[in-house]
């Protein structure tokens, strides 16, 4: 028997001790439908990090076509849908039918100031590379003393 765990505000509250200015980003994270709502495990994906500014997410899309997937950017959130052409018309009797060929829909909440840079899809792989792009005025800075 496996126990769900429960996180609230209050459940966070040794974080804001000793941080400024999150509350917002967790008040945004619990009322995220897509966090609260589970998505199922289609298509497979990862997330990688290459250095502190780039990003890139790796989706396994076997069977579609660059005309059956969509890329937007909403909110601050990234969704990718991908709607399937392929129909199972019943003329054929599958022994095993392990290739999915069905629609769906990923999304990924982006931080401030990430940004997509492109996107590739290559032998079933869809690659989303995203950048953060700071603006100067929010990178560290070192104060000379008078």
């Amino acid at each position: 028997m496996t126990k769900q765990l429960r996180f609230t505000t209050e459940t966070l509250t040794p974080l804001f001790k000793s941080s400024i200015g999150f509350d917002r980003l967790v008040n945004e994270f619990f009322n995220d439908p897509g966090f609260t709502n589970a998505q199922t495990g289609y298509p497979p994906y990862n997330i990688s990090k290459d250095n502190d500014d780039i990003y890139e997410i790796t989706l396994a899309v076997a069977g579609f076509k660059k005309t059956d997937i969509d890329i937007e950017l909403e909110n601050g959130t990234l969704i990718i849908t991908g709607k399937s052409e392929v129909l199972d018309s019943g003329e054929k009797e599958y022994l095993h039918k392990g290739i999915a060929e069905r629609n769906f829909v990923r999304t990924f909440k982006l931080a401030e100031y990430v940004e997509v840079k492109k996107a590739s899809l290559e032998d079933g792989i869809l690659r989303v590379s995203l950048f953060r792009n700071i603006p100067e005025a929010m990178k560290p800075q070192s104060i000379d003393i008078s």
